[in-house]
């Protein structure tokens, strides 16, 4: 006999705060490095249909300790590295860094009729990968497999879903950072999309209209942190679309400065050693 699915409520709602990094880079921001969101640390969006928002976009500068995965909802991203990587990927690709021990690089924003709309998510590394070799990966949009539901969608980038029903998919991204997952929900007015969601930790990012999470009305620029179950329910109250965010904690203690991010103080010194040498990325 199967046991009914039970449906994860909202437990808490935060709201994006203006930030501004690289060279002037206007973005709305949600971050805890204090553990509330582990494995997660920080996600960036960044949407302007002007240019001087963003163009000076981010220069050569240092990571340790994460990964980051960039995604496109339109405009363009130029990636560069220290390990002789480059690619610019367009709307609906993107891209992931594993820095572990060490790496630099630079994104450069492109622009195109209606500006620049991007993510960047923080994922931590467990104390066993932080001082891991240093990768890059692209991927493209026609490499993300879809789910359907009821005037709904669900396009995978990393990690597995699958519907109530069944319906299953695997994104590209297998190697995310605390068994991540991450998928971009879109939903009709009165459209639904009913989800396993074995994951401990379950986040919803609306970033376009609003969503019903299990109840609870979730507005733009609101990050939904969601309590135990199985199961992800949502439903378009005028139309929506949101990233879905999975994963398992670390339960580790995290030492943060700027692009580092590590376990204790006391590594966070030795990146900043290693930087100001030029060995932290060799």
């Amino acid at each position: 006999m199967t046991t009914p699915a039970t449906t994860r409520q909202v437990m808490h709602l935060r709201d994006t705060r203006p930030s501004q990094d690289g060279d002037g880079v206007k973005i709305q921001r949600l971050h805890d490095f204090d553990g509330g969101l582990d494995p997660f640390l920080m996600l960036d969006e960044l949407g302007s249909d002007r240019p001087d928002d963003y163009i000076g976009g981010f220069p050569p500068h240092p990571h340790r300790g994460i990964q980051t995965l960039t995604y496109l909802i339109h405009g363009g991203l130029t990636h560069e590295d220290h390990l002789g990587h480059a690619s610019t990927i367009q709307a609906g690709d993107a891209q992931w860094m594993h820095t572990g021990r060490g790496i630099i690089h630079s994104e450069m924003p492109l622009t195109d009729h209606r500006g620049l709309h991007a993510f960047q998510l923080w994922l931590n590394l467990a104390a066993r990968d932080k001082l891991s070799a240093p990768t890059y990966r692209d991927v493209r949009a026609e490499e993300m497999p879809r789910l359907s539901g009821d005037r709904a969608s669900l396009t995978a980038l990393g990690g597995h879903w699958q519907t109530l029903a069944g319906d299953g998919v695997d994104g590209p991204l297998a190697r995310l950072a605390g068994q991540g997952a991450v998928a971009h929900a879109r939903l009709s007015s009165g459209g639904t999309l009913e989800l396993a969601a074995p994951a401990t930790m379950l986040l919803v990012y609306v970033f376009s209209g609003s969503l019903d999470v299990a109840g609870t009305r979730v507005e733009t620029g609101q990050l939904a942190r969601l309590g135990d179950g199985d199961a992800l329910r949502l439903t378009g109250v005028e139309g929506g679309e949101a990233l879905l965010l999975g994963g398992e904690p670390h339960g580790e203690p995290i030492a943060h400065y700027g692009p580092f991010v590590m376990n204790r103080q006391e590594e966070l010194d030795q990146a900043l050693r290693d930087y100001r040498e030029g060995t932290l990325a060799e």
